[in-house]
């Protein structure tokens, strides 16, 4: 592509959105995906597509955004949004897949669910053969990109709000507050209870218990 992006200013930007259109695409999606490192529950992803000179103060990687302001950004990103599609894979399709191609094939659905065909991609350090899509894979794009960056958002909400309702199911593992993820009050309660239905059994956390509990694990430690 065209052209060199400036990466000096702090925050997503549209200057890899604006390159796409100087080359003449006009439906530019963002990706991105939450959940992949997470101990239970699905990896969801979203797709993005943002109008030309869409202005989000505090648009941000979800990382960097409490959760107020993300809940904020995603009504925000959901009313401005050329469109926005969402897709998920199940804690049984990456115990199945392993969580690299679980993700891939979250951002697939999220790309099926756009309410239009976009024809370009911008996507956070990953890259969906098989598309007839041209696709552009940037490092840390959810900081660069404000495409990426509200898909981020999108992403990150959604999952947020599928753990608290897992909560309702498994209240004893709290996850309407650790979201799943490997924090040591989960690695706790994990322990305690043992896995539900939602732990995804190819992590290691999870896996080790399991074969604990099958009386595998403390011989395989003696190996």
């Amino acid at each position: 592509m065209a052209g060199t992006p400036n990466l000096t200013t702090e925050g997503p930007t549209e200057v890899f959105e604006v390159e796409a259109r100087w080359c003449g695409y006009r439906y530019i999606a963002g990706l991105d995906e939450a959940g992949r490192g997470s101990l239970a529950g699905p990896v969801v992803a979203a797709a993005v597509i943002l109008p030309r000179r869409c202005s989000l103060p505090g648009l941000n990687d979800s990382k960097q955004v409490g959760e107020s302001e993300r809940v904020r950004l995603f009504a925000e990103i959901v009313r401005r949004a050329a469109g926005v599609g969402i897709g998920a894979a199940t804690e049984m399709e990456i115990d199945r897949l392993n969580i690299l191609q679980a993700t891939r094939l979250a951002m697939r659905r999220a790309l099926q669910a756009l309410p239009l065909q976009p024809d370009f991609l911008l996507l956070d350090a990953l890259t969906l053969s098989g598309l007839s899509i041209p696709q552009r894979s940037i490092i840390k794009g959810d900081g660069l990109s404000c495409s990426i960056a509200a898909a981020s958002i999108v992403a990150k909400v959604t999952r947020d709000r599928l753990m608290v309702e897992y909560h309702r199911w498994y209240p004893q593992y709290n996850f309407a507050e650790h979201k799943g993820y490997g924090t040591p009050e989960h690695l706790r309660l994990l322990r305690q209870h043992g896995p539900c239905p939602i732990h995804r059994c190819s992590f290691a956390p999870v896996q080790l218990l399991l074969l604990d509990e099958a009386g595998i694990g403390s011989s395989a430690h003696q190996v």
